[in-house]
């Protein structure tokens, strides 16, 4: 089954986004900031997808990614930003670091699960 790691510091995302994910199907873990998003990933390489806050404490989710793909060397998980934030330069930094989608909340889930699907097959 694929697995998809959801990182949002607010719990109330993490039930809504995660369990919607759960009853389509979909494999979902849980981390509460980019720091703990970073260690799930380094211990399970079944993660395929990556859905990840942008501003969250002790790291966020742009920093996060940065450094799945410079420190751990991990190019092939995919991510999907799920965040208020709606900056330009953001998004920009976001590309760069290979983020493959960006999603302004609130969530819509119908209309991103095929997406989902398919980034974490």
């Amino acid at each position: 089954m694929a697995k998809i790691l959801l990182v949002d510091d607010s719990n109330t995302v993490r039930d809504e986004v995660g369990g919607f994910l759960t009853k389509n199907g979909l494999e979902v873990i849980t981390a509460v900031d980019g720091k703990d998003g970073l260690n799930k990933l380094k211990a399970d390489p079944g993660i395929k997808l990556i859905v990840s806050d942008v501003n969250m404490p002790n790291m966020d989710g742009l920093t996060m990614v940065e450094k799945i793909r410079s420190e751990l060397g991990n190019n092939a998980v995919n991510v999907i930003m799920l965040t208020t934030e709606s900056n330009p330069s953001m998004k920009e930094r976001g590309k760069a670091a290979g983020v493959k989608g960006w999603i302004v909340k609130p969530f819509k889930g119908e209309s991103v699960l095929e997406t989902f699907r398919k980034l974490s097959a």
